[in-house]
């Protein structure tokens, strides 16, 4: 098979550029046939179109990606698949996803989000996204990288670490792990809880909100939201 990937490529340090990258490593480490190229460069697109004939060109973005991911291919008679996340409200191009043979999301959540807005969801297909296992693995609290970012996020070397990463917060379940913190929080040990979010308007609200939890809960002190690209 021979697969062409649309995505942020090169990639930058960004969710769907990191999704697209972990998708063409794990396609090319089990041997198919796989090319990256940037989901706006047409020209670029159109080359490997012709030259390359992929029997599938994977999208990674969200709805509001749809002329590059889908219709760009279907214009040179390629094969779409996009691979969406969701981004607030769907505002548009159902009726092109739901003409799909399938479109993928990262999460059941993701898929309720775009069946709430209107996708009639029998061609919605959950792929999570994958990870480098190599990557997450236990390192020595004296390491000085783990120091380092421990000193810049205001994370004592004694307390406990606990870590939400996404374009926001409360999408990957913020909310409820503040909750929870506040229930067990007079017994548990000395913890910081940091979120890391992607710099946007919509996770601009959507960290006031988070905070203003944080300081209902009464645990506003061991909360940390740092938002940099």
């Amino acid at each position: 098979m021979k697969v062409l990937l649309l995505y942020d490529y090169p990639p930058s340090p960004a969710g769907l550029a990191t999704q697209g990258a972990l998708l063409h490593r794990g396609l090319d480490e089990l041997g198919v046939d796989v090319h990256s190229v940037h989901f706006e460069s047409a020209q670029e697109k159109e080359w490997y179109y012709r030259w390359f004939e992929p029997d599938v060109v994977v999208g990674i973005g969200y709805w509001g990606h749809t002329p590059d991911l889908v219709l760009h291919p279907q214009r040179y008679g390629a094969l779409p698949v996009p691979w969406l996340v969701a981004d607030g409200y769907m505002a548009n191009y159902r009726e092109i996803l739901d003409a799909l043979p399938v479109v993928l999301v990262t999460s059941h959540w993701v898929k309720k989000v775009y069946v709430r807005d209107g996708l009639k969801g029998k061609n919605i297909q959950v792929l999570p996204v994958g990870c480098d296992t190599d990557a997450f693995i236990p390192r020595d609290k004296n390491d000085p990288k783990v120091a380092a970012v421990r000193e810049a996020l205001g994370v004592a070397p004694e307390q406990i670490m606990i870590l939400t990463i996404g374009g926001d917060a409360t999408s990957k379940g913020a909310q409820e792990v503040m909750q929870a913190l506040a229930l067990i929080d007079s017994q548990a040990p000395d913890w910081k809880y940091v979120c890391k979010v992607w710099p946007q308007p919509r996770t601009q609200q959507q960290n006031i909100a988070d905070l203003q939890l944080a300081s209902q809960l009464g645990i506003d002190k061991n909360v940390i939201y740092t938002t940099n690209v």
